[in-house]
């Protein structure tokens, strides 16, 4: 598991610690009845192993790569403001509380994830050639004439139900505090871009199946208007259908992730 640099993590702190050792009173929220808010951000990945089947049945293959290792590509981290703000791991988040007393909400929730089938020794179980059998280990590598890409992005898009708890306000009620619990179900849309036993498929965006998440964030909300998120969240994503040479190709994973969002609220509705 990727490790987190010292400064990362003291940055992290620095920024949520403070709020909740800071002396306080009762908030009150915006007196209208919804805030509409939108927020952009980046993100990192763990995935799980996963096998990948994949169907071709005009050269009688029908396989499995067993029990795969995969990692993501952060892109933010290789200077974020020296290319365009969608070429790196992005999210966004658009929603609606429109229940401000119950905290309750509506959200459309979308990460672009990368998914990378990484360099390693693979066992391939199954049929190939004329469905003679096969059971056999493979360098999977470029230079082998394998890679395997969900790379501009594995996509995750998720149409939430939202819960907001208060926590905690500083700062005269300047800042607030409130953990959300977030969960739903969705598309996911993948770029798929392959290259199996040196046969390249035709790279494109596609709809490749559903996920579902949850996910649990602490938010700084300042002045009312504009707050930073943080989230850890849990998903998982079946994939099928997806393009690969002369057929198609399915797999499973599940997702940890954790993301950084800093973004704009906007009270709404009629005042209560």
């Amino acid at each position: 598991m990727r490790k987190f640099s010292r400064s990362a993590i003291v940055a992290i702190a620095t920024l949520i610690v403070p709020f909740f050792a800071a002396a306080q009173s009762k908030y009150q929220y915006p007196k209208r009845k919804g805030e509409l808010y939108f927020s952009w951000g980046y993100n990192t990945e763990w995935y799980t192993h996963s096998n990948i089947r994949v169907n071709q049945p005009e050269l009688g293959n029908y396989y499995l790569f067993n029990h795969v290792k995969a990692h993501d590509h952060e892109g933010w981290n290789e200077g974020l403001f020296k290319k365009a703000l969608t070429i790196p791991q992005y999210n966004y988040r658009l929603g609606y509380i429109f229940n401000q007393e119950k905290g309750l909400g509506f959200e459309i929730n979308f990460d672009h994830t990368k998914y990378i089938f990484a360099d390693q020794n693979v066992r391939i179980t199954g049929k190939m050639g004329a469905n003679k059998g096969v059971d056999t280990t493979v360098a999977f590598n470029a230079a082998n004439g394998f890679y395997y890409y969900l790379n501009n992005g594995a996509n995750f898009l998720l149409f939430n139900f939202v819960k907001r708890w208060h926590l905690e306000n500083v700062a005269h009620n300047k800042i607030r505090i409130d953990a959300l619990g977030k969960a739903g179900i969705g598309p996911v849309i993948p770029h798929v871009d392959n290259s199996l036993f040196g046969q390249n498929n035709d790279p494109d965006f596609q709809f490749g199946g559903w996920n579902v998440g949850i996910e649990g964030c602490i938010k700084a909300t300042f002045f009312n208007t504009v707050y930073l998120e943080y989230s850890n969240k849990i998903d998982y994503a079946r994939y099928s259908h997806l393009a690969v040479y002369k057929g198609r190709a399915s797999q499973s994973f599940g997702t940890y992730e954790m993301v950084l969002s800093l973004g704009i609220a906007i009270p709404s509705g009629k005042k209560i």
